[in-house]
């Protein structure tokens, strides 16, 4: 099924030029050797531009890249500047770049056999009499022969983005070479048609992680792999043509700015639509972390996919569009799937619409309006760091939110676990727990009260309640000794959430105290009349509180600090708490 989806994208965008066609690969070219059409050096084209401190390289459409592991295996008309030029890098082996110079050589003499191509005589005239003096006069060329980057040919007479390997002539050259009648011809089992097997399979680069020089879907590289004697490539045949086409779209899916993946933890990942749709376009502002050229698109983004389902927007025809998520980690030499998730657009919006419903919590007034994955995963690392999110806790958690499934267990425990380490229930954390609890309620996994996005007055369950008492007396605390460097949150709230009995009678021996050195009678019946509020729905303490009912507590204690900052109107709980609320 994926195969057959990235098959489908590249016979889509390969009909709009966009991407190689067969044999053929874009690949950054940092170095282009400019000649003559005698092979008279001209100079050298340096492509990178950027304002980075790491400049990109211009893409080139190449002939594809070989195999090579440790091997001498030369590519066709481009390669690093050892192969290309015969140069040796400080600390490099002569005699084994004297034989990777000499396949370099012997491919392009293969192919000038097939055509009289003026690009191709001039490479050979120039590479049967390398002028390293001449070289060395370019202001690129210590950095070439430092770095060893790829390097390729352009006629000066020929546009810039040209290379000699996209002259017509090469290319019907190297076609020809393709007409052979494939060997073994059996059904590829991506495109159902008859098709030489792939033994090997393109590499696929830039998954997070994977090696740099490429890895594998498809792979049976030892014999424990193998099944009925077959070997590689023969144990899932996948046509030649198909392994290009799936290799390629996911390469360029894969490739380095792309706007069609994002870092999910350790997960690399990729989406497209079958067919042109808006969503594509905004599906990593919703889930990718801050653009800081444009940190308002993220907002947009969602507001604007908010808009769209609750409007009927993605209604025919633009809902209909299959969509499909592919998350890709690494494994050795090998790439594993972590999540695959494919349905219509109007699916995946929903979903994800629910998701941001589901999060939405009363925050403080600097906070922005909706809060990306990025953020939320942060919030559960250690140190906030996103190299500290567990690895498949990511991945579990994007296929939830784009299955409409309840969190995975893991993310509920690690925002719990991190408040009580930290004593803090942020934003973020709250956000997670309450969207975990009322997915967990919905489907009858936990017996309570839905939460709501702020301060529910109605709510009696019991963890809520003792969270909003234990934030009602953080706050008596507060007003009782302004400027108090450590309070009972700091020494109390890991025990408060889990063992309320053995914690808040000491608390609430504290509250007396406290009370009585408060500076007026006004704020201290305010404080009263809250806390008869509180305890009116309070039983008993409760010995232990479960991992679910910790979280009922977190969200107390959040809400009722949030409310403590929230300007009532009249009418607002009037007859629980008055409107001197909003003064204190």
């Amino acid at each position: 099924m994926i195969l057959q989806a990235l098959n489908e994208y590249y016979e889509r965008k390969s009909s709009s030029g966009e991407l190689a066609p067969e044999g053929f690969e874009r690949k950054e070219i940092p170095f282009v050797i400019v000649l003559d059409e005698y092979g008279v050096l001209m100079q050298i084209d340096d492509t990178r531009g950027g304002t980075r401190k790491k400049k990109v390289a211009q893409s080139f459409i190449v002939p594809q890249t070989v195999k090579r592991a440790s091997g001498i295996a030369a590519n066709l008309l481009w390669d690093t500047a050892e192969y290309v030029l015969g140069v040796v890098r400080e600390g490099g082996k002569p005699e084994r770049v004297a034989e990777q110079h000499l396949a370099f050589v012997a491919r392009i003499d293969a192919l000038a056999a097939g055509t009289n191509d003026t690009g191709i005589v001039a490479i050979r005239r120039f590479l049967d009499s390398i002028d390293l003096a001449r070289l060395q006069q370019e202001g690129t060329w210590a950095e070439i022969v430092a770095t060893n980057p790829s390097v390729s040919f352009r006629l000066s007479s020929d546009l810039a983005n040209v290379l000699v390997c996209m002259r017509p002539a090469v290319i019907a050259a190297l076609n020809n070479g393709d007409d052979k009648p494939a060997e073994n011809p059996r059904p590829c089992l991506v495109r159902g048609e008859i098709d030489g097997i792939a033994r090997l399979h393109p590499a696929i680069k830039g998954v997070w992680g994977a090696q740099s020089s490429g890895a594998n879907i498809v792979s049976f590289n030892l014999d424990a792999f193998n099944s009925y004697a077959k070997e590689q490539g023969a144990n899932a045949p996948v046509g030649t043509r198909a392994a290009f086409t799936y290799t390629t779209a996911l390469n360029h899916l894969l490739r380095r700015g792309s706007s069609q993946r994002l870092q999910v933890g350790d997960a690399s990942t990729v989406f497209w639509a079958a067919g042109p749709s808006r969503f594509e376009a905004d599906f990593s502002a919703l889930f990718g972390a801050v653009d800081e050229d444009d940190p308002d698109r993220g907002t947009a983004a969602v507001a604007n996919l908010l808009s769209a389902t609750r409007t009927g927007v993605y209604a025919d025809p633009d809902g209909a569009t299959p969509f499909h998520v592919l998350g890709l980690a690494p494994n050795a030499a090998r790439i594993s799937v972590r999540f695959w998730q494919t349905g219509p657009v109007k699916q995946f919006a929903e979903h994800i619409r629910q998701h941001f419903d589901d999060i939405e919590l009363v925050k403080p007034a600097f906070e922005k309006p909706y809060l990306s994955l990025f953020r939320l995963l942060n919030s559960i690392a250690l140190q906030n760091k996103s190299e500290n999110v567990p690895p498949d806790l990511a991945g579990d958690t994007m296929r939830a939110i784009l299955a409409g499934l309840p969190y995975p267990t893991m993310l509920l425990q690690a925002a719990i676990r991190r408040s009580r380490a930290e004593q803090e229930v942020s934003y973020p954390r709250a956000a997670i727990i309450k969207a975990s609890l009322n997915r967990l309620i919905r489907t009858h996994r936990f017996s309570a009260k839905e939460l709501a996005m702020s301060i529910d007055y109605l709510n009696v369950d019991p963890g809520y309640r003792l969270g909003r008492l234990f934030a009602a007396l953080e706050r008596i605390q507060g007003s009782a000794q302004p400027g108090i460097n450590a309070t009972i949150r700091d020494r109390y709230y890991g025990a408060a959430s889990s063992s309320p009995a053995s914690v808040f009678p000491i608390l609430l021996k504290l509250k007396n105290h406290h009370l009585a050195k408060i500076d007026g009678a006004g704020l201290t019946t305010w404080f009263e009349k809250l806390l008869g509020e509180i305890f009116a729905g309070i039983r008993t303490f409760p010995a232990h509180l479960s991992l679910s009912e910790q979280g009922l507590f977190a969200i107390g204690y959040y809400h009722q600090q949030q409310d403590f900052f929230t300007r009532k109107t009249k009418g607002d709980s009037a007859d629980i708490i008055d409107d001197t609320a909003g003064e204190h």
